[in-house]
Parts: structure tokens; C-alpha cells; sequence
């Protein structure tokens, strides 16, 4: 009996999700959608939410397998692997159930497309859970853990560099799109097989990366991370550095850095290093052979920077069906749309708020001006928090929350302009170690920010613009406020204030003038 005997036709209209997502291009919401990953040494499901652009993370729950332990040696999934794998699929399907999602995708790796036994596991799986486990080739794992860097970086250019337990893929990205692509079997499972001492491993994995950089033809680009072995490194890597912030996605690692954090692996103890970062024993365990690999292709590609993306396959198969006009939306600005919309006071008033303040950012780069327009947005989104912790609240959130497309000075910068929102001063908080992410000039620039929304909010409750324009002559150090009539009446001490605290920060005289 073959597995197209045992198991169900697959949807080829709509693949692994087995119903459209966006029928509306213009689409911004999501209904909640629930991904299985069933690697070879995790399986994961996480449910997405929220905006469509930048979904939000509902649910997320990993159990450490380890399917394809053992699977160079004897050519079968780990039995103990099998046993756990099946218990944590059985408890996905009825945790999708009572969240009533209609489809739980679920996609299986190298593991189980290698395994003799795989198809056996496959029908296993659907008599014991229900769930039509989708195995996908080296190649589709490539194409959509890239896609899955694309989803939250936009513009990311260079190779993608994703490590499971059984196997390593590469593919190239830029514009937008995924190009050539290759499967290697440099997995730490994979690499256990292969014995010491370890110039021999070091060969092997040379031998194959020579053979991957043929085809890829990459030297002095970027490399995108993607993977639990690469994370702990990184993780460690922040370590090292004493580096302020603990968000790995979008971290950035230089060559030379990651060389010596590389070493300074191999000559630690890893139990202790393990305590230090709160990483798990199974995968503490793969690590000093993922460094194995790094080194490696460092030293032969090259790059010219090496960065973490948190997102791999399951962003990739949400953006396997977006639609190109969906996907050209800025992820940063679309979550700072749903947060506003489902958290703030008044969803809106951020469009009116930006607008309001836009005069004083004349000649600002595009860069910055995203910056100001997620910070408009956000500015009301903590407003339940405690006063005395509201500034803290919106940092926090800015510098730790599910935002694409930011990279680590933006996210501190969004946060310190939110801090300065609700609060005056920045002295003396515990948040200062992080500021270093910053120049001065742009530590100053997002108190400007923070100040003239702090200013802007409380000036108008439904448009600031109905009553004033703010009008910012920076080679005179001139700001000017013109007030129409209903403006005169809302300009009262707290908002003189306040518009006195910003002409500060800008080092300007103030001006009121009615209209």
C-alpha cells in the first residue's frame, strides 16, 4: 500500500492552507490562523492574529522533539521522537479547536521527508490527530523560511542561512523575491554522526559549503539567520557584549565580533552559559556543532554583516499567499495601525496627530519620518497602565514588541520618543544602558518627538489641526504656533506649557499668533 493510497488528495489550488487567506487584496485583518512546524528537532505551533501585514502572535507553543535524532545513523525518526512529536500534535489539534480555527497547517522538514519511516508517521498522524501533515523538500523549506525574512525586513538583500536539527538551507533575497536556492545536510543531528576529532567534521562542513557557495556564487553580502541554533548564538553573542537589549530579531552581528563570540563559546561552560540565558538543554546541546557550521561560513562567505531574523517558515507560508499589494505595506506602520485600533482611547487620532506635527520634520528622510508616523499611532496605546509607569510601559512596548521592519536604534528610538510622550525627563531611569543604541542627535530628536506629542495630544481632543498649525524655521530657531478661534479657547496653561517644553527641547523661541 503507497502513502497516495493511505493518505488524502492534496488541495493543488491552494497548497498547505487548503483555502485562500486574501480574497481582498486590500486586506488588512487577519482571522486567527494556526501553523504547525514539525522540524526535525522542535515542533511548534503558533497561531497568528490581528493585521494581516504584521500579524501578532496569539498563541506559540515549542516541545523539543527531537524527530531526527539519530536519523544519519539509522535511517528512521528517533522513536521517543515519534512518541512526544504525536502527543504534541494531538494536544495542537484540540488547542485549534478551542480557539476555533477552521485550518491547522501543518508542515514537516528534513526530519520526516528523509525518514524510511516518514510516511508511516504521516499516516500516524492523521489517524491519531486528523491533521494532513504537508512534507516539503529542501528547497521549499528554503523558499519559505526566506519569505519568512522577507515578511518582517522588507528589504532585506542578501542569503538566507536557515539550520534545522537534520539539515542547512540557503537562498538568496532582494527586491522582494526569493532566487536560487540549496539544501545541505549540515544539521547538528546530522553532524553528530560524523566523528571526531573535529578537523574531520571541519571538513566535511568545508567540503559542503564549498560545494553550496558554488552554486549560490555569495561572497561580501549579508547573511539573514534563521533557526533556534543560530537564536542561542546570537543570545549569547549579546552576552558577550553586555549588549542593553534582548530582542534577537533584527539583531546585527559584525564578522570579526562574531568570530570572537564563537570562540568565546568554545572555551566556556556551557551549563553555565546555559543558566545565563535561559536556553534549553536539548539545545544547548547542538550548539557547539552550529558554531562548527558558522565559523565556517563566515570564513568562506565572507559577509558583510550577519543578522538574526525571528521569523522563518511559518511567517513564509503567511506570505506565500499576501498578494503583492499587501505585501508592499510597511509592516511597522500596519502593527502600529492594529495596535492603535484595538488599544488606544481614540483610533484615529493618530493619522491627525501625525499630520498636526509633520511641519516640524520638514526635510527629514523617509527613514525618520516612519518613525514619527508609528510613534503617532502608538502614542495612546499604554494608556491604561499605572501613571506612575505609563513612560516605562510605552518603552518597553516599543523596544519589546512583535514590530517588523525595525531595527534595533529604531526600536529604542520609538521607544524614548514614547517615554518622553508622558514624561519630561529621561534622568535616572533604569532604561538608560539602551540609550546607547543611539547618537545624541538622535537621542534629542526623539525627545523633540515625545514633547510635541505630548503637546499635540492634549491640545485638541478630536483634531489638533482644527485648532492650530505649528510652523518650525529652524535657521531662525522659530516655533510658531497659529491658534484659530476655537484654538484660543483650548490653549490653556497645561498646553502653554507643554508647547513651552517642546520650543525647549528644540532650543527655539516660542511664538502664538492667532489665525
Amino acid at each position: 500500500m503507497t502513502e497516495a493510497d493511505t493518505l488524502p488528495e492534496a488541495d493543488e489550488d491552494h497548497g498547505p492552507f487548503g483555502r485562500p487567506l486574501f480574497d481582498d487584496p486590500s486586506a488588512r485583518a487577519l482571522s486567527r490562523v494556526g501553523v504547525v512546524d514539525v522540524g526535525s528537532n522542535s515542533v511548534r505551533m503558533v497561531v497568528f492574529d490581528g493585521a494581516a501585514r504584521s500579524p501578532a502572535y496569539f498563541y506559540n507553543e515549542k516541545i523539543m522533539c527531537g524527530l531526527g535524532k539519530g536519523l544519519a545513523q539509522t535511517g528512521r525518526l528517533s522513536p521517543e521522537g515519534r512518541a512526544r512529536a504525536l502527543v504534541a500534535l494531538k494536544r495542537f489539534s484540540l488547542l485549534a479547536d478551542g480557539m476555533g480555527i477552521e485550518t491547522l497547517t501543518v508542515v514537516a522538514t528534513a526530519a520526516v521527508r528523509e525518514a524510511e519511516d516518514g510516511p508511516e508517521f504521516q499516516l500516524q498522524v492523521l489517524q491519531k490527530t486528523g491533521l494532513k501533515m504537508w512534507v516539503i523538500d529542501g528547497g521549499e523549506e528554503a523558499r519559505l523560511s526566506a519569505q519568512g525574512v522577507l515578511l518582517g525586513w522588507p528589504d532585506a538583500k542578501g542569503i538566507v542561512c536557515d539550520m534545522g536539527g537534520n539539515s542547512m538551507e540557503l537562498a538568496r533575497i532582494g527586491d522582494g523575491k526569493v532566487g536560487k536556492r540549496v539544501s545541505t545536510p549540515l544539521g547538528p543531528f546530522r553532524l553528530q554522526q560524523v566523528a571526531d576529532p573535529a578537523r574531520k567534521r571541519v571538513t566535511h562542513i568545508d567540503r559542503i559549503l564549498k560545494d553550496a557557495q558554488g552554486q549560490m556564487k555569495s561572497e561580501g553580502e549579508r547573511i539573514y539567520l534563521v533557526g533556534g541554533s543560530w537564536r542561542v548564538i546570537a543570545r549569547l553573542d549579546m552576552e558577550r557584549r553586555n549588549y542593553p537589549l534582548t530582542v534577537l530579531h533584527e539583531y546585527r552581528m559584525t564578522p570579526t565580533g562574531l568570530l570572537d563570540t564563537l570562540d568565546w563559546i568554545e572555551n566556556a561552560d556551557l551549563a553555565v552559559l546555559r543558566a545565563r540565558t535561559g536556553t534549553s538543554p536539548e539545545r544547548m546541546e547542538l550548539v557547539p556543532l552550529a558554531c562548527e557550521v558558522l565559523r565556517e561560513l563566515v570564513k568562506l562567505l565572507k559577509p558583510s554583516e550577519i543578522d538574526v531574523s525571528a521569523y522563518g517558515i511559518r511567517e513564509g507560508l503567511l506570505y506565500e499567499q499576501m498578494p503583492e499589494k499587501l505585501r508592499r505595506r510597511d509592516p511597522l506602520i500596519e502593527a502600529a495601525r492594529m495596535s492603535e485600533r484595538t488599544q488606544a482611547r481614540m483610533p484615529g487620532f493618530g493619522k491627525k496627530l501625525f499630520a498636526f506635527l509633520e511641519p516640524l520634520f520638514k526635510g527629514a528622510s523617509e527613514e525618520r519620518m516612519r518613525l514619527v508616523k508609528a510613534a503617532c499611532l502608538l502614542h495612546d496605546t499604554t494608556w491604561r497602565a499605572h501613571p506612575d509607569f505609563r513612560a516605562e510601559a510605552c518603552f518597553d512596548n516599543a523596544t519589546r514588541a512583535n514590530l517588523g521592519g525595525l531595527d534595533h536604534p529604531g526600536r529604542v528610538f520609538l521607544g524614548l520618543a514614547l517615554l518622553h510622550r508622558y514624561k519630561n525627563s529621561r534622568a535616572g531611569s533604569r532604561l538608560e544602558p539602551m540609550f546607547r543604541l543611539l547618537t545624541e542627535d538622535e537621542i534629542r530628536d526623539a525627545e523633540v518627538l515625545g514633547k510635541a506629542m505630548r503637546f499635540g495630544a492634549m491640545f485638541a481632543m478630536g483634531d489638533p489641526g482644527i485648532a492650530g498649525a505649528l510652523d518650525w524655521q529652524p535657521r531662525k530657531r522659530l516655533l510658531e504656533l497659529t491658534l484659530t478661534e476655537t484654538g484660543r479657547g483650548l490653549f490653556g496653561e497645561v498646553a502653554q506649557a507643554r508647547f513651552a517644553s517642546l520650543a525647549l527641547a528644540l532650543k527655539a523661541t516660542a511664538r502664538v499668533t492667532d489665525a
